[in-house]
């Protein structure tokens, strides 16, 4: 029998709100078929993780809500010099959305963004000046899933969970509730597919937990090129990648946040439904 190198798959914990057994069964599926044995460890409390060949952080889903925990497994992980993939200076790179700032120094089209360190209504007034939009969108620095994250019409007041907290300001982007936000997979530096993924009516968040829906997506090569210039200024090349992108009222797409951590990939779309991903795994492990 073929050698089969074990690697863990690293997910919530049994009592985790979020249904996320349908995309761990693709992305193992496509991990099984490259010949790797897939095994779940809980992350919050992963155990002994020297046995395994690799490590996967892709349903580390919640780190947003234990930012700690979530800290301290990148310490532990890299202080152990443990295989992850991706590697550990992407996830910590990734994981608080400053690299906004990062990308946009850097000429990749980002969502136009204001940071502000403990937010207040002398902040927010100045945030939307300086954006030059009155209807803005308030989210946490380390988020995930859309937590903490609210829609602000001209004139409301902070919503109570923000007063006082770090929080980024954004416009709210017009092509989002007009055609919603592009999703663009890459493996090994490759484009896989795309998706397009349309809010409810009423509402701006486009996850499905919000009834968000999603659908194949033509991604053109201005949104190929855009995605691939976001990624190269990743601490190192991402293994697999999700780059999320909005238009604004013009048309013009912008980065709206870069997935390298733990994205769902939506296997179910791509056309080899994940052998690019799988394949691209176990070039990681054994290059």
């Amino acid at each position: 029998m073929p050698y089969q190198p074990r690697v863990a798959i690293l997910v919530p914990a049994s009592d985790y709100y979020e249904k996320w057994q349908p995309a761990f069964a693709r992305k193992a599926a496509a991990l099984t078929a490259a010949g790797l044995v897939v095994e779940q460890r809980v992350w919050t409390d992963p155990g002994d993780l020297t046995g395994y060949e690799l490590i996967l952080p892709l349903f580390t889903w919640g780190y947003q809500r234990d930012v700690v925990a979530w800290y301290a497994l990148l310490d532990r992980l890299e202080a152990e010099a443990l295989p992850v993939v991706n590697p550990v200076p992407v996830l910590r790179w990734n994981s608080d959305k400053a690299y906004l700032a990062e990308l946009g120094a850097a000429g990749v089209a980002v969502v136009p963004t204001v940071e502000i360190a403990a937010l207040d209504e002398a902040g927010l007034r100045k945030a939307r000046a300086a954006l030059g939009a009155e209807e803005v969108v308030i989210k946490p620095a380390i988020s995930g899933g859309a937590d903490g994250t609210h829609r602000v019409a001209p004139g409301a007041p902070i919503p109570g969970d923000a007063l006082g907290r770090r929080r980024l300001i954004q416009p709210l982007m017009q092509g989002i509730l007009t055609d919603g936000e592009f999703s663009l997979f890459f493996f090994a530096g490759k484009f896989s597919h795309a998706i397009v993924k349309r809010p409810a009516a009423g509402d701006f968040r486009v996850q499905e937990q919000f009834g968000g829906r999603e659908a194949d997506w033509n991604a053109s090569k201005a949104a190929r090129d855009l995605a691939a210039a976001a990624l190269a200024a990743a601490p190192v090349p991402p293994v697999y990648a999700r780059v999320d992108m909005v238009g604004d009222a013009a048309g013009r797409l912008h980065i709206i946040e870069l997935e390298l951590i733990e994205p769902s990939l939506f296997l179910h779309h791509a056309p080899d439904k994940g052998a690019a991903f799988g394949n691209a795994v176990v070039a990681a492990l054994f290059g």
